[in-house]
């Protein structure tokens, strides 16, 4: 955990994405890390939620269920190490096997009324089933009700997929990335850019077979570095 809170303090200074064309990283969750620090009796309780599919729910090894070790809950221990005073809730309403038009029907019931007040969105993996055109259209349903109901959002691009070459410009994934990214300088949202962390990586010939339980799924250090980049955003 030491190592994690140190790699954000290293990624802090840089950012894969220019901050001109997303939300500003510096200013985006000022309120809400604002409200981290407030101490007994003027805080609240403080709800981060993850929408998506099987990789924040935590699966590794299907069917095993990694949660503890999933981006989720790495963010949370690091965001209650350094906010002690906050009283921090991460939920997580993901389902594996689920894409962004099944995420979109529960949206309003199952997401929504968790009363967010931080909204991550991962579910590029899991919309190559569904094409770009209906994915497009699902996660737009799901940020116009996120920004209409005044709720800080941010996107992510996918996780690997050790059945893709990630340095090949013309894999199904890049497209997919390539979509979230428009889609976060459009509505000026956040942005957690998994693919390009982790092509990143594979051009400076890292085997991505190290940061992966299973072709789709993530181990606990491909989910570290899916923590540490969403981590930038709260400190």
């Amino acid at each position: 955990m030491k190592k994690l809170i140190s790699t954000v303090s290293l990624i802090c200074l840089f950012t894969v994405v220019s901050l001109a064309q997303v939300a500003n990283k510096q200013t985006y969750l000022k309120e809400f890390k604002q409200e981290m620090v407030n101490v007994y009796s003027k805080n609240r309780t403080l709800n981060i939620v993850f929408h998506g599919h099987s990789v924040p729910t935590g699966y590794a090894n299907t069917p095993r269920v990694n949660s503890l070790h999933a981006y989720p809950n790495l963010t949370f221990n690091v965001l209650k190490s350094h906010y002690q005073t906050a009283v921090i809730n991460v939920i997580t309403t993901s389902i594996g096997g689920e894409q962004s038009e099944q995420g979109a029907k529960r949206f309003s019931k199952e997401v929504l009324n968790m009363k967010p007040d931080v909204l991550f969105i991962d579910y590029a993996l899991n919309d190559r089933s569904i094409g770009l055109e209906r994915s497009e259209k699902a996660w737009r349903k799901m940020i116009e009700k996120t920004l209409k109901a005044n709720i800080k959002l941010i996107l992510m691009t996918p996780t690997p997929d050790l059945k893709e070459n990630i340095l090949d410009e013309n894999a199904p994934l890049a497209a997919y990335a390539k979509m979230i990214r428009r889609l976060a300088s459009e509505y000026k949202t956040g942005l957690v850019d998994s693919y390009a962390l982790f092509k990143t990586r594979a051009e400076q010939g890292e085997n991505m077979k190290s940061y992966m339980a299973q072709n789709n799924h993530p181990d606990e250090l491909g989910h570290m570095v899916v923590a540490t980049e969403i981590l930038t955003w709260f400190m």
